[in-house]
């Protein structure tokens, strides 16, 4: 098992690194070239930097993640592209994305998009709370643990 992290907005990368650690779970930070950092990473945590185009990270993660493994990303595209492959998809506010879930959360961004493209305002994400890091934590846990 690997852990793939869509890093380039994943307020949760510490979590995961934590975590994983803990249980000697590799953890692969996929982000753009725009977020390059010389920092050294701990022990069995590795940084795969892409092009800055639009959906790069996203599609070297599925490139890379096999059955098995598992995904964090906020990316609804990301995810349901990793779920027919098998592979545990999970959301930084502590959920985890479904084959009964992606088309409601599908079909909604395309509703969004398209309200957006028409000139309408619409609302922004929720902000990140302490609760979501929790929720979060949970749910990781349980998955790596199972």
């Amino acid at each position: 098992m690997k852990i793939y992290v869509d890093a380039d907005a994943c307020p949760v990368k510490d979590i995961i690194i934590s975590e994983a650690r803990n249980l000697d779970i590799p953890v692969i930070l996929v982000t753009s070239f725009s977020h390059f950092s010389n920092a050294e990473q701990p022990s069995g945590v590795e940084t795969i930097y892409v092009d800055s185009g639009a959906d790069a990270a996203d599609y070297r993660i599925v490139k890379l993640a096999q059955k098995g493994d598992i995904i964090v990303t906020q990316d609804y595209g990301l995810a349901s592209l990793g779920l027919p492959k098998g592979i545990t998809v999970l959301h930084h506010k502590g959920f985890r994305y479904t084959n009964e879930n992606i088309d409601q959360l599908l079909q909604t961004r395309y509703l969004g998009a398209m309200a957006r493209k028409s000139g309408q305002r619409t609302k922004g994400p929720k902000p990140f709370t302490e609760e979501d890091r929790e929720q979060f934590r949970k749910l990781f846990k349980q998955v790596i643990s199972s």
